[in-house]
């Protein structure tokens, strides 16, 4: 089982989770992005991908390279459907779990603002990460994870 991260966007403080919660389990974890990403130092664990620039580059190496019974750290709703449809484990840093009963309405519900904007109405983007969405995120990776290591054993 390996931990991905869709690390373009994805939080300081997400990945720190991610990184504690892999020493302590011993998972590997691959941060993939389309530029340079540093791993904390010492990690034996912890690697990074950077991938061609290019719109989905990223999403899709993490498509192609995960597996079933993997975990993928991402916001990107389309990502998170791909994933999910090949029986990974999903979660947004904020915490929400995406799985086949609400990939498809979040899905939706995305394409909809998506058309909106395009549309031209002006709409807010995306709150700043607080502690509240930390705490989330933390519970529902140890959620995740205690799933991921069940279905192994």
């Amino acid at each position: 089982m390996k931990i991905w991260i869709d690390a373009d966007a994805a939080p300081r403080e997400a990945k720190e989770l991610v990184y504690r919660a892999s020493k302590r389990l011993g998972l590997e974890v691959i941060l993939v992005a389309n530029q340079s990403i540093g791993v904390p130092p010492g990690s034996q664990f912890i690697r990074a991908i950077a991938v061609r620039d290019g719109a989905n580059v990223a999403d899709q190496y993490i498509v192609d390279h995960s597996e079933s019974g993997d975990i993928a750290i991402t916001a990107d709703i389309p990502l998170a459907a791909q994933l999910v449809a090949k029986d990974v484990y999903v979660l947004d840093p904020r915490g929400e779990v995406f799985e086949d009963r609400n990939v498809g309405s979040r899905l939706a519900s995305r394409d909809f603002l998506d058309a909106a904007r395009g549309a031209g109405m002006e709409l807010s983007g995306p709150r700043p990460y607080s502690q509240r969405d930390r705490t989330r995120f933390a519970s529902a990776l140890d959620r995740v994870l205690t799933r991921a290591i069940k279905r192994q054993a």
